[in-house]
């Protein structure tokens, strides 16, 4: 659905307009029928690329495919949806008012067009009465709630979402998600950023990780964090000596509490308490969350 490979951005600023190339040489594949969470810090590249892929932005070199399209062809843009992460729209109108207006641009009229917008509306959970109020009376949670739904208006192959769970608070995250996971199902292919790593875990099947225009790791969640290596903290019914612990295994500040460095010194710490009649009370499998990875990677960047 998304190529992308070897992509290169510069962008020209200040008074001798000096250049800075944003994206180096980014290369990655969206499959059809993914949820794909692109993540970063700030300044990254990844507004940069969202714009490149819906047409906003040109590019100096590199391969950019959408559904087989170049995104400098305007037929790229007739299955796409997107929603920026500050839109700017017209605040005189009321929500009902604007998704009359873009549900027109793609085509939709009548009674067609009226029952799209509730469909729209439910599927966000936003067909509250603040709906037919004007714009410019709308809270950030509001407004990225009516984005996501005119976006969603053509019924898009692919959504392409900027930010889109930024300024909601915990119950607009949970129906932004269930929104994304709804849409899923029913075939959309979905593109998004996020600074909210942990939603990005739970409804993401892969993940590309984009520090300084470069991305470093990509991958499904289960690959990118285990890649990094996996602990396992056991504790036991009974405490153990430092000097009688396997290789590969350290107490963790309690005679009863250990960390193993791997599977093998997990295993090798299982069979000592087996042949030692030492219960262990429990074990947790411990990975760095994407959180960790990424701060890791934006200080090995920085250094």
């Amino acid at each position: 659905m998304i190529e992308i490979e070897n992509l290169q951005k510069t962008y020209r600023s200040g008074f001798l307009m000096k250049s800075k190339l944003a994206l180096k040489g980014v290369s990655f594949h969206v499959e059809a029928g993914q949820v794909y969470g692109f993540i970063g810090p700030n300044g990254a590249g990844k507004s940069t690329t969202i714009k490149v892929l819906t047409g906003l932005l040109n590019y100096e070199s590199g391969k950019v495919l959408v559904n087989g399209v170049s995104p400098r062809d305007v037929k790229s843009r007739t299955f796409l949806g997107y929603s920026p992460e500050q839109p700017y729209f017209y605040d005189y109108l009321t929500g009902r008012e604007l998704l009359q207006f873009y549900g027109k641009l793609v085509g939709l009229s009548g009674a067609e067009l009226n029952s799209r917008i509730d469909w729209a509306l439910a599927l966000l959970h936003a067909d509250k009465d603040w709906i037919d109020r004007r714009l410019r009376s709308y809270s950030k949670g509001m407004m990225q709630r009516v984005g996501i739904a005119q976006s969603i208006l053509g019924k898009p192959k692919l959504l392409i979402l900027d930010e889109p769970m930024s300024g909601l608070d915990p119950m607009g995250r949970r129906d932004v998600r269930e929104a994304i996971q709804q849409l899923n199902k029913d075939g959309v292919t979905i593109f998004y950023s996020s600074h909210l790593l942990s939603d990005v875990e739970s409804i993401s099947h892969k993940v590309a990780m984009i520090v300084d225009g470069k991305i470093v790791r990509e991958g499904t969640v289960d690959e990118i964090t285990e890649s990094c290596g996996v602990e396992y903290h056991v504790r036991t019914r009974k405490a153990i000596l430092a000097a009688d612990l396997p290789e590969g295994v350290s107490l963790a500040g309690h005679p009863q509490e250990f960390v193993c460095a791997d599977d093998a010194a997990r295993d090798r710490l299982l069979g000592f308490c087996l042949a030692n009649g030492i219960a262990v009370e429990r074990m947790d499998h411990k990975r760095p969350s994407l959180e960790d990875i990424l701060t890791e990677e934006i200080a090995r960047a920085d250094a």
